[in-house]
């Protein structure tokens, strides 16, 4: 063991201990608000703190109304105005309880390490991880290779941003159901994937590989379109993006030796877990936020410095963050019509509908594939080969080729945004309920009266 593994263990170990002694603190309060459930948490502070609590409330489907954020020292305090999807309050009684143990040290941490090394078979599957241009028929082309091979996709996610593409896909042998560990086959498959990914012969672009360890896929494909350099690409696609482009600032706040991030943009599910994960794997450590989501535009305030302590003080980096935050947005953005696709699963499926799709001019900018039992359930977000909207006639003859009882266009309420203004803007007009106390106490917050 070096000496830089040792240090990570004892550390690791460390906060582990503190955890132990120190447990996260949760309280549910649904009496303080009318139209939101306060979840307040109290814990230890450690780095990754306020990705792991967004990512626990992310997946208990909790829409994030509000939030207050403080963690100034060894100590965090968050406060979370939330509703269920159906913006209700909470009537479960074991919120707190869940949130605690998903918090507490058995928990896993996301500040384990990373490191890609080709094909790794997990518990229950193999996980494929891919990188490369975004063209037509793509997606296609990759499930046709894993049908050809035997493989069963059994869940993926792809995202594509500024003509990049990444893929997490989880696979099975088609014979035995169980996660393929057969290095020979493996490199076959993994030489096969690459080629098709390179076939615009953008050789330096191109990656398939599989992550070790607990990250969570969402973080992932941050990770890597972040590795792909996304941010730092001109848009081919130009009409839909601009139009959804989110307003980032950043400023110093001198007195006080913070950077503050400012973002505005339309508002969409998971968008606080997007922003604070590429400020966590930026080395970014958020010491106080403010977060308002309660219409059609979502407001977010950051404090922040540098994990060695200091503000950023080249313009370069401010530059580089502003870019970087704007691709995190955007990249989960859903440009297209949204199809979904409840069937039976089979083997092959997701190869013959995604060729249904090629054959018809379709072009998948998101993807999220999951099976539960022995149903597929499957989203797919499609624009024609040029990214400009289908036409329905096309959608019609796609939907009567798969079986227009199995696959349905639905309504994604968050593909319209809003009109949004230009210029600076300011948030200190938006934060007027008793949960923002202590961030005034801390003189974060101006009063204006």
């Amino acid at each position: 063991m070096d000496c830089w593994t040792q240090s990570l263990t004892l550390d690791d170990e460390f906060e582990k201990l503190v955890l132990r002694m120190n447990p996260p603190r949760v309280t549910v309060d649904n009496t303080s608000s009318r139209k939101a459930t306060l979840i307040k948490v109290d814990s230890a502070n450690k780095r990754g703190s306020l990705l792991e609590l967004v990512q626990v409330l992310t997946d208990m489907k909790l829409i994030i109304k509000r939030a207050y954020i403080s963690s100034d020292g060894e100590w965090f305090m968050d406060v979370f105005h939330v509703t269920d999807q159906h913006g209700n309050k909470l009537l479960e009684d074991d919120v707190a309880e869940r949130i605690q143990q998903s918090l507490g040290p058995r928990a896993r941490s996301f500040r384990s390490t990373r490191k890609s090394v080709g094909f790794q078979a997990a518990v229950e599957n193999t996980t494929i991880e891919l990188t490369g241009r975004d063209r037509p028929g793509l997606l296609s082309e990759i499930f046709a290779v894993l049908t050809d091979h035997k493989c069963n996709v059994v869940a993926a996610e792809v995202w594509t941003h500024n003509s990049r593409m990444a893929s997490v896909v989880y696979i099975t042998d088609e014979e035995t159901g169980y996660p393929i560990d057969d290095n020979d086959r493996l490199k076959m498959i993994e030489g096969l994937l690459l080629s098709v990914l390179m076939e615009d012969r953008d050789k330096k672009s191109a990656n398939t590989a599989v992550s070790v360890g607990g990250t969570h896929t969402e973080r992932r494909l941050h990770q890597m379109m972040y590795a792909d350099r996304d941010y730092d690409i001109r848009s081919l696609n130009g009409g839909l993006g601009d139009r959804r482009k989110p307003l980032v600032t950043v400023e110093s706040c001198v007195e006080r030796g913070y950077t503050v991030v400012n973002l505005r943009s339309p508002d969409r599910p998971k968008l606080l877990f997007d922003t604070v994960c590429t400020l966590t794997d930026m080395q970014y450590v958020v010491y106080h936020a403010r977060i308002i989501a309660e219409g059609p535009e979502a407001y977010q305030e950051y404090y922040i410095r540098h994990t060695d302590g200091y503000p950023i003080s080249l313009e370069a980096e401010r530059q580089r963050l502003i870019h970087c935050l704007e691709a995190a947005i955007k990249r989960r953005t859903s440009e297209g019509i949204r199809l979904e696709l409840c069937s039976d699963d089979r083997i092959g499926l997701l190869s013959d509908v995604t060729r249904i799709f090629r054959e018809n001019g379709l072009s998948v900018t998101r993807a999220e594939v999951t099976t539960r039992g022995s149903q597929a359930i499957n989203v797919f977000y499609v624009t024609d080969s040029s990214g400009n909207p289908v036409k329905s006639e096309t959608i019609e003859a796609v939907r009567k080729e798969i079986g227009s009882t199995i696959l349905h266009v639905k309504e994604d309420e968050y593909c319209k945004s809003p009109p949004q203004e230009s210029g600076r803007f300011s948030l200190s007009n938006l934060f007027r309920t008793r949960s923002e106390k202590f961030l005034f106490g801390l003189g974060l917050i101006k009063s204006n009266s």
